[in-house]
């Protein structure tokens, strides 16, 4: 999946934190609210403004960090 035009890295927005299409929700936010055993359908009812696929490229792009963090 392509997250480019997903995930954005802002200076003055939550920190320069990864966040989704500019808003203030970031990959952070996501991760955690998986981890807390919410469903992908759980954290849209929750945040209408989010859909499937942005949830879906917060996972990839996090998969990334990650496979880059441990090669590095």
């Amino acid at each position: 999946m392509d997250y480019k035009s997903i995930i954005t890295i802002e200076k003055g927005k939550r920190g320069g934190q990864p966040v989704i299409r500019g808003m203030r929700i970031t990959v952070h936010d996501i991760l955690q609210s998986l981890a807390s055993g919410m469903t992908i359908e759980d954290i849209v009812k929750d945040f209408p403004e989010l859909t499937e696929k942005d949830i879906k490229a917060a996972l990839q792009f996090a998969a990334d960090r990650e496979k880059k963090s441990l090669y590095a």
